[in-house]
């Protein structure tokens, strides 16, 4: 049995636009992955599931052949068996060449066997949220710039859209208008699907991460001529600032950078970080841990070390006081990583590794008897 949307968004059968926008808005906040760590896998599921169902029910015409055909028959590029006549509805009625809004074209025909239409494939759910919510003004409680206590929908250390555009499948313009004109008809950029984005790796070394930097990047992209149709190479500069305290799997999307398709969309451009090792400090979450080397003899008496810091200071770490164990970790604070959100600093994990002698003369060992008793 297929999706239910409209219990999905919780709203009736007979929902109107505004209604359907509220619910979205109201379940999207509910289950955006953000929001339960806790339950991660079943709010990405669940979040997908509100996503997809605010994308058919928000386009009147995803929404009629999904009210006629369920989802099977939406996704299927034809009505379920038995469910209509040849033409794909009942009685064989036919429409060539019906709008379907997100990107997508529902081809009815009158022909036999080999007519229907195309089948929907939703689109990625936090493109969707996004978007939503850049064309409606921030997530907060009120549906404004997200205040104090609102979500703003886009965590700083996951995602950032960089420019504007419009919601998946055309649902970018006023919140009025859905991205239709005064007439009602799908706008030409309703009707062109928007093709996939470029993803590419963006490694960052560690000191980059904790200082922050800015990154140019040259990248070569192909743009149709306007007097002859074919693609040119052209080369543009991308730049990115990379905040201290970024982490691996941050994206930064640039809208409509990449290569132009010939229904004149162009791709968009999506960096992921990714984070280079370093030879002396290990990140984990906000701290930092380094291994420092001790001999029994420091272990056993005292030691002092010199550490360099990811922004080049020289940090004294030392002990004189009390033995050290094999594995043993004191904690330096605020010597880590800096939040992205907070500015706040980290602590910088000391573990230590002691190396014991492979061997030792009789005259050792009963030294070591005589001082350890």
């Amino acid at each position: 049995m297929g999706k239910d949307y409209y219990a999905i968004l919780g709203v009736a059968k007979d929902a109107d636009d505004d209604t359907i926008k509220k619910a979205y808005r109201k379940q999207a906040l509910k289950w955006h992955p953000d929001r339960n760590k806790n339950n991660a896998e079943e709010a990405k599921m669940k979040f997908q599931d509100v996503g997809e169902a605010f994308e058919v029910l928000s386009d009147k015409n995803k929404r009629a052949v999904y009210d006629q055909y369920g989802e099977e028959g939406l996704k299927g590029g034809g009505p379920p068996p038995g469910g209509a006549g040849a033409g794909g509805f009942p009685g064989g009625a036919g429409f060539g060449g019906f709008p379907g809004g997100g990107g997508t074209t529902f081809s009815f025909s009158t022909g036999g066997p080999g007519g229907g239409f195309r089948p929907f494939h939703p689109s990625n759910a936090e493109d969707i949220f996004s978007q939503f919510f850049s064309a409606f003004g921030g997530a907060g409680g009120g549906g404004g710039g997200g205040g104090p206590g609102g979500f703003r929908g886009m965590d700083e250390d996951d995602d950032f859209m960089m420019g504007g555009g419009g919601m998946p499948g055309g649902m970018g313009g006023m919140p009025g208008g859905f991205g239709r004109s005064a007439g009602g008809r799908p706008s030409a950029r309703q009707q062109a699907q928007k093709p996939p984005a470029i993803k590419r790796p963006l490694p960052i070394s560690l000191e980059d991460l904790y200082t922050g930097t800015k990154k140019r990047l040259k990248v070569t992209r192909k743009l149709r001529d306007a007097s002859t149709g074919r693609p040119v190479q052209t080369d543009k500069i991308l730049t990115i600032d990379v905040k201290p305290g970024w982490k691996a799997g941050t994206k930064i999307r640039f809208p409509g950078e990449g290569d132009e398709m010939p229904n004149g969309e162009a791709q968009d451009i999506e960096f992921v970080v990714e984070e280079k090792p370093h030879p002396l400090f290990k990140r984990e979450g906000d701290n930092l841990r380094t291994i420092v080397e001790l001999s029994l003899s420091e272990a056993l008496s005292g030691f002092k070390r010199q550490i360099k810091t990811l922004d080049g200071r020289t940090l004294s770490v030392s002990n004189a006081n009390s033995v050290i164990q094999p594995g043993q970790v004191s904690r330096v604070p605020r010597e880590g990583m800096p939040n992205s959100k907070t500015g706040q600093k980290g602590d910088l994990l000391v573990e230590y590794k002691v190396k014991f002698p492979t061997s030792l003369t009789p005259a050792q060992k009963e030294a070591i008897k005589n001082a350890l008793g």
